[in-house]
């Protein structure tokens, strides 16, 4: 059974996002996914300074099994990305929701988190497939 953190939000694409304290957010792909992925060997995260909008796809994350988008749960600039997953993407594998988180944004003004859902939520869309 997929770990589903209840303080994070999710997307139906299967990416988490952290609220933290300065007001950026911190993105991820959750348990689930990385599950259904396998074993991660490669992955191409996008530039610090891009801007991004809601649900454009931004990164990439590589398996034994296949490769896979990841989009940008809400609008935002990216401030950061974990280095550390170009040299050990199996981090993600690991620790999903901590040293496995993929980039940092700071939300565009009056970006809504309206269309994410709570890990109960999630729980109950994962599970049905």
């Amino acid at each position: 059974m997929s770990r589903i953190p209840p303080d994070l939000t999710y997307t139906r694409s299967h990416e988490w996002l952290r609220s933290l304290p300065d007001g950026s957010v911190e993105i991820g792909i959750s348990d689930h996914a990385q599950e259904q992925l396998g074993d991660l060997v490669f992955i191409e995260l996008p530039q610090v300074g891009r801007r991004l909008a809601a649900g454009e796809a931004c990164a990439v994350v590589e398996s034994v099994k296949a490769a896979s988008d990841i989009y940008a749960p809400i609008a935002g600039t990216v401030l950061a990305t974990n280095e550390q997953l170009t040299q050990a993407p199996e981090l993600v594998n690991r620790d999903p929701y901590g040293g496995g988180w993929l980039m940092r944004l700071k939300p565009a003004q009056a970006e809504s988190h309206a269309a994410l859902m709570s890990a109960q939520d999630y729980s109950a869309f994962a599970e049905e497939g």
